[in-house]
């Protein structure tokens, strides 16, 4: 088995949380107008692809939550994904709601109630407005921690190659036939980068065979085929055009990655320590959208664009460490242990 840590996760995830942010501050705040004052032309092209970054997020997901999966221990795991998930969220959207209260009129608003049914993560179950828009693919990650969660508590986790084939060629058939209620329960737009992400980590572990090879080569045509359909329905909402071939070649460009990384074929990478880079990528992503947007709309044009904009995301990521650090970790830490106490209080009844 295959223990080195792979600090090139951590590279990728911070890369994959830049894009999104040149994403949103370059291309979709001023796009649609309806988000931010604030053009940036200089990087509105390339910058429109920047939401690539997200599928990116689903594939190393894919990859490190199989890897947390891998004890075996539904405790363990839930334990993890609530330490993970909840401290960063919970400082990022009470900020967020603030930074609305204060400077947020009259483009944005939120309140009270709003605000608490972000905090408990039900935004999406009770069809209220949340916070901040980026938090939609955390719903599409529980959606998988659940599938997940169902394999462990089968104690099946360690026959999980049957389940993402099914899944695969599932979601394969509910994307061609467009069933929809089906597409939503197995979260087929995004399956392929959990997939590939979970099928590079049995690879990384047990070596490449030929069942993982034709799941990789499928996961990578669902990827390019989803990422077409939906980048075709956003071209009329954004007024743009995006190349299939960019797109298709930067998904291809994260399964190359993900082979090189699990293959150790990245040794100027891995000798590096990017672990602080990775650590402040969740609240980067969390903190970034609505409170850059909100200073883009005050400051613009009184201020330079591109000092706005790369001040705008130096502080994100300033904010973003200091949230890490003195923030969430010892959040994380005191959840865990609290958590860990109730668990074995609960096995010893």
């Amino acid at each position: 088995m295959n223990n080195r840590r792979l600090q090139e996760l951590d590279l990728l995830r911070f890369l994959a949380a830049i894009a999104v942010v040149i994403f949103h501050y370059a291309f979709r705040g001023y796009a649609k107008g309806d988000m931010s004052t604030m053009p940036y032309p200089w990087l509105a092209e390339p910058a429109k692809y920047g939401y690539l970054g997200v599928e990116l997020f689903f594939m190393i997901s894919g990859f490190v939550i199989l890897m947390t999966a891998s004890s075996n221990n539904l405790s363990v795991f839930f334990i993890s994904r609530v330490v993970r998930l909840c401290p960063a969220f919970w400082v990022c959207c009470t900020l967020t709601f603030l930074f609305t209260l204060a400077i947020g009129q009259p483009r944005f608003s939120a309140d009270l109630y709003q605000y608490l049914i972000n905090m408990a993560f039900l935004s999406e179950m009770l069809n209220v407005e949340p916070i901040d828009g980026v938090y939609w693919s955390l719903f599409v990650e529980i959606k998988f921690y659940l599938m997940i969660s169902v394999l462990l508590s089968a104690k099946k986790i360690d026959k999980i190659e049957p389940f993402l084939v099914a899944w695969l060629l599932v979601s394969a058939t509910a994307e061609i036939l467009v069933l929809e209620k089906l597409r939503s329960l197995l979260i087929t737009d995004y399956a392929a980068y959990f997939i590939a992400g979970a099928t590079f980590y049995l690879a990384w572990v047990k070596g490449f065979n030929t069942t993982r090879v034709l799941l990789l080569l499928g996961a990578l045509a669902l990827a390019c085929f989803t990422a077409l359909v939906w980048a075709e329905s956003i071209e009329t909402k954004y007024s743009t055009e995006y190349n299939p071939l960019i797109i298709c070649g930067l998904i291809g460009l994260f399964f190359i990655l993900f082979y090189l990384i699990t293959t150790n074929r990245t040794p100027a990478i891995s000798r590096r320590n990017w672990t602080v880079l990775g650590a402040l990528t969740y609240p980067l992503y969390l903190l970034h959208q609505m409170i850059g947007f909100m200073i883009f709309n005050i400051a613009y044009p009184a201020v330079n664009p591109h000092l706005l904009f790369w001040g705008t995301i130096i502080l994100m990521i300033a904010a973003s460490w200091f949230i890490n650090k003195k923030i969430e970790t010892p959040i994380a830490r005191f959840i865990k242990r609290y958590l860990s106490i109730s668990f074995k209080r609960v096995r010893a009844d």
